[in-house]
């Protein structure tokens, strides 16, 4: 069975993706320079056989493999490549060596899986029928994202794949178990950027100046109603704020006040009111305390929707080469995901991979500084997807 010879495969090369999955996380890149992280999947693709190679928005990398009968059926499989900016405290022998950049959301746990999974079908090509299309993205963490910019360079056409499979890391899972929801998943997250302008001075003498500080609380305060009072309880939504800049000191009341914070939900109608209600407010607040506002609300990345058949066959492809005691449900989480635009274009499902071993003590979540995978996750990583494709288009 083709299953079986996938499972002896991704055992077999097992040692070979955890060396590549450590030499990206030695070697990170932030968003949209992954330049030598391209150059690293190019010299792989091409070490295995495979050379209908394009590059694509930039540093992405679009590769072909062909089984049987090529025109019948097209599934594509997506891997990230970009790094964030955060100082590694990991004490590992593949820590990073870039300063101030570290793989703290797995995507080269991600790109190392897609390589392993490249691999395998590459190497059994001759028992499936139709494409697999390996996508090879960049600057999945940076508005635009990468993937809005793969899709504008065409990376969803000639050919043009029947849906997409992408795998993300999850720490909340075991290692050794995987993870998928069917239908509504992940929010839309959009970029709040405020400045709130007063009068600075001395601060012994507040009654002379228009508090900048004093405003911009009431503001933070005050926009929490648009989750708690406007927003309907079946639409879940979440309104965070996670830096708040006023250059002063003890005794120094600064002329302004710059925050930056996250809005993000599951509901594209509710999502444009939200926007208005929340300048609204905010102008309403400032003005009335006698300062001026800028608000910019910068529009991220759309919900995402897991395609229901997709997303079933898919989770059954896992019970049978996992088995069902690991395969779990997931909830809806409001973490967003660039992946959401190859939904918007041709069905999707978006899957997670178990990376958990608290026996190990890595229990770390995604975007920390000691965030971190048991690699035993890098056979399943690579395995899984292949058969998720193979199966998806069908074996001889």
């Amino acid at each position: 069975m083709v299953n079986n010879r996938i499972k002896e495969l991704a055992a077999a090369y097992k040692s070979e993706f955890i060396a590549n999955r450590r030499h990206l996380h030695a070697n990170p890149e932030l968003s949209f320079q992954e330049f030598q992280t391209a150059a690293f999947v190019e010299k792989q693709l091409r070490g295995f056989g495979i050379n209908q190679i394009e590059h694509k928005a930039g540093t992405g990398i679009l590769a072909i493999i062909e089984g049987n009968s090529p025109s019948k059926k097209v599934i594509a499989l997506r891997g990230d490549m970009d790094a964030l900016p955060i100082v590694e405290q990991n004490d590992v022998s593949y820590k990073s060596t870039i300063p101030g950049v570290m793989h703290a959301c797995g995507h080269d746990v991600h790109t190392a899986s897609l390589l392993g999974a490249a691999k395998i079908l590459n190497e059994i090509k001759d028992q499936f029928e139709g494409t697999v299309k390996l996508i090879f993205q960049p600057g999945e963490e940076l508005i635009p994202g990468g993937a809005s910019l793969m899709i504008k360079d065409q990376a969803l056409e000639n050919p043009r794949p029947s849906g997409i499979i992408g795998q993300h890391v999850m720490p909340f899972i075991p290692v050794g178990k995987v993870g998928f929801r069917k239908g509504m998943y992940m929010a839309s997250a959009d970029e709040l950027y405020i400045t709130v302008k007063g009068k600075g001075g001395h601060g012994a003498m507040p009654e002379t100046l228009v508090d900048p500080v004093l405003i911009a609380s009431h503001m933070i305060v005050a926009l929490q109603q648009v989750v708690s009072r406007n927003a309907s309880p079946k639409i879940p939504s979440v309104l965070s704020f996670g830096r708040v800049e006023a250059l002063g000191a003890t005794n120094i009341i600064p002329n302004e006040v710059k925050i930056q914070g996250t809005f993000r939900t599951l509901n594209e109608e509710w999502r444009a009111k939200a926007h208005g209600h929340m300048v609204n407010i905010a102008k309403g607040i400032v003005e009335g305390m006698g300062g001026e506002l800028d608000f910019e609300v910068r529009r991220g990345y759309p919900f995402l929707k897991n395609a229901e058949a997709l997303t079933a066959r898919a989770q059954e492809a896992a019970i049978q080469y996992l088995g069902q005691e690991n395969v779990v449900d997931l909830d809806i989480w409001m973490a967003a995901e660039d992946f959401s635009y190859y939904t918007q274009e041709i069905d999707g499902c978006f899957y997670r991979l178990g990376t958990r071993n608290e026996s190990k003590g890595i229990v770390s979540g995604v975007h920390t500084p000691t965030f971190d995978i048991d690699e035993d996750a890098m056979e399943i990583g690579a395995g899984l997807m292949a058969w998720i494709a193979i199966n998806e288009l069908g074996s001889l």
